[in-house]
């Protein structure tokens, strides 16, 4: 298990997404505004989320993305495994196997474990819920809607004009 910022950016985005969760679906533009990471980034990290089952996606005025499964039935280490590409995996090479890393395999393969079985004992439930005993309740997502969608605010007209061709004659 490699402990990266990606990895770390990636826990962030789903822990924020999560708390949100309820309203609905959550735009990586919102994630993005709130912890301050690239929406480019956001969505590379999302997509392959997306692709081993964690997120699914929403298209369309207020799309975004939302939890495929249950908080309680999404670890930490999942998050991790799933941003962190095959290839990023640790992998020993000929020279680091001549120059003695072949003796401390065994301390570092135990080491991983012992960090990815912590990893797979921490909910992602359990770090939303530590977050909103932080933070109190989360604002609400309601936002202007923008464009066809958009409400426009009702003014009362009130004039004093006559409403008719006859009553402008009487005037």
């Amino acid at each position: 298990m490699r402990l990266s910022t990606k990895s770390r950016f990636a826990v962030t985005a789903m822990i924020d997404m999560g708390m949100r969760q309820h309203q609905g679906p959550v735009s990586l533009a919102a994630i993005s505004q709130r912890q301050h990471i690239s929406i480019s980034y956001l969505e590379q990290l999302f997509s392959k989320m997306r692709q081993h089952g964690l997120v699914e996606s929403t298209r369309g005025p207020g799309g975004g993305y939302t939890l495929n499964r249950d908080a309680n039935q999404i670890s930490v280490a999942d998050i991790i495994d799933a941003v962190n590409s095959p290839d990023e995996k640790e992998q020993v090479s000929a020279d680091a196997q001549q120059n003695g890393y072949v003796s401390t395999e065994e301390l570092w393969s135990h080491l991983n474990q012992k960090m990815e079985d912590h990893m797979q004992s921490i909910s992602l439930h359990s770090l939303i819920a530590a977050q909103l005993s932080k933070a109190g309740d989360v604002p609400s997502n309601n936002s202007p809607k923008r464009g066809v969608f958009a409400q426009k605010p009702q003014t009362t007209v009130t004039t004093r004009a006559p409403n008719s061709v006859f009553a402008l004659g009487s005037v």
